[in-house]
């Protein structure tokens, strides 16, 4: 069989319904219509080969997440929200309803998510834009694995939580008293924005910075950021209440824009160093009267590292699929690996690893102090090894992390990667922290040392060969 042909086959059939939507393609029979011309298949297309190949084999775009093998909205999905779903629906747990927050308090209880983990958003740039303005944000809480949005008012509770199928799975909750209430899950809706191009076609999350007008409007054509470890604390929180110190550092928190268009020149002085939202909205209508700045710092971290490790596990099944069809195709063993299998998911791996050890990390130049409990409660959650430390121990002074490694490599994300990703993931962090690879921007040779004691001391599940290291600060 003439495998040019096998290959263009596969890579337009994989192509076929994102091109419907993108760009209003149709089958018909063999062909491919389109608004001008078609173009059919068969021999002689190589130029159509390598254009759709490259879509098909090389990133999420190519492959609709609602196909094989992900299903996006009928895969069953492994997560804390769907054990809370399963169990609300045998009757093995109950959520108390609160005449003011509705089903908020009870749903952070029996998720294990700490209440001094709110930051308030005043951007109406969510499902529930509607409540959101600056006097009525909405409040964010989450732990390692979920993230709970609340607004006033609001028709339901938003959830997101990683999923090892999936990526990232999205339920709302209603906010109306019910016998029975239960989280229902949520595809097009969510995944309009949180899988659109600016994660890469992936089920995701999205931190960004903009400037909002005093509806709450986000000011689009003023631009926006980003948000992550990388950003400048210059570009951090436009949208966002923030309480807390940053010293001389500015910042684009708790600022509200006049006008329609952005301002030529930006002073926020009087949005910097804010310890009290009281003059801003009424603190008694959320759970705290914080928007913690250490809160929205992790947040933006974890955020970009939950998004590396869906799109590390999605973009390897992927690719494992589209080889065994490929192999099958062709008469190969189904196991056989290619070279481009491999390069596909050691690129997603790199990606994880260089975030995770926190390459081109802002650096601070003033030290940074909340204003709730935050810092100590997520410390408080973190493994520690024979001298006391924990991924989970924060710097606040030059650096968010005092030992610059994701605390998420402990995380139900990393573990149930796809074994192939994951034993890549482990075996480039092991060269690195052993100084057998020095990556621009990586680890120091002291943070080297102490981040392979702390996995080694903490990580049960780490290969034997970790256990070889000589290191032992």
């Amino acid at each position: 069989m003439d495998v040019e042909y096998v290959f263009v086959a596969l890579a337009i059939d994989r192509f076929h319904s994102i091109a419907i939507r993108a760009f209003g393609v149709k089958r018909v029979g063999g062909n491919i219509s389109m608004a001008r011309g078609s173009l059919k298949l068969g021999r002689g297309v190589g130029a159509l080969g390598v254009a759709l190949a490259a879509i098909a084999a090389g990133s999420g775009w190519g492959q609709d997440i609602e196909r094989a093998p992900i299903h996006y909205s009928t895969a069953a999905r492994h997560n804390p929200v769907e054990t809370l779903r399963e169990r609300l629906e045998l009757g093995t747990q109950s959520l108390a309803f609160d005449a003011k927050l509705g089903y908020l308090p009870a749903v952070l209880r029996a998720l294990d998510i700490p209440e001094s983990s709110q930051v308030l958003v005043f951007s109406k740039t969510s499902l529930q834009r509607e409540r959101i303005s600056p006097a009525t944000p909405r409040a964010l809480y989450f732990n390692d694995d979920v993230l709970i949005g609340f607004c006033q008012g609001g028709r339901v509770l938003e959830m997101s939580a990683a999923d090892p199928a999936v990526g990232t799975a999205f339920y709302t909750l209603d906010q109306a008293r019910s016998k029975s209430p239960a989280p229902v899950r949520q595809t097009e809706s969510c995944l309009l924005c949180h899988s659109s191009s600016a994660n890469q076609g992936m089920p995701g999350h999205l931190v960004r910075s903009l400037y909002i007008d005093h509806r709450g409007n986000p000011m689009l054509a003023a631009g926006s950021f980003r948000t992550d470890h990388t950003s400048p604390i210059a570009e951090r929180w436009g949208g966002w209440y923030v309480t807390g110190t940053s010293g001389r550092q500015k910042h684009m928190g708790n600022m509200i824009c006049e006008g329609s268009s952005r301002p030529r020149s930006i002073d926020n002085s009087e949005g910097v160093n804010v310890v009290d939202l009281a003059s801003r909205i009424t603190t008694a209508d959320y759970l705290t009267p914080h928007s913690d700045i250490v809160a929205l710092m992790v947040l933006e971290h974890q955020a970009g590292m939950l998004n590396r490790l869906a799109r590390a596990s999605l973009e390897t099944q992927m690719a494992l699929d589209y080889e065994r069809d490929l192999n099958k195709a062709l008469g190969r063993p189904l196991g056989e690996r290619s070279e481009s299998t491999l390069s596909r998911i050691h690129g997603v791996g790199d990606a994880v690893v260089e975030y995770m050890l926190f390459a081109d990390e802002a650096r601070l130049t003033d030290p940074i102090k909340g204003t709730s409990t935050f810092a100590v409660d997520f410390a408080r959650r973190g493994r520690r090894d024979s001298q006391g430390r924990s991924l989970r121990d924060l710097d606040l002074k030059t650096r968010l992390f005092r030992y610059p490694c994701s605390f998420l490599i402990e995380s139900r994300a990393f573990d149930t990667l796809p074994a192939l990703v994951k034993d890549y993931i482990l075996k480039r962090l092991w060269e690195i922290l052993n100084g057998r690879e020095n990556p621009k921007g990586g680890p120091s040779a002291g943070d080297r040392a102490a981040i392979l004691r702390i996995l080694l001391e903490t990580k049960p599940d780490l290969p034997d060969y970790w256990k070889t290291t000589t290191s032992r600060r």
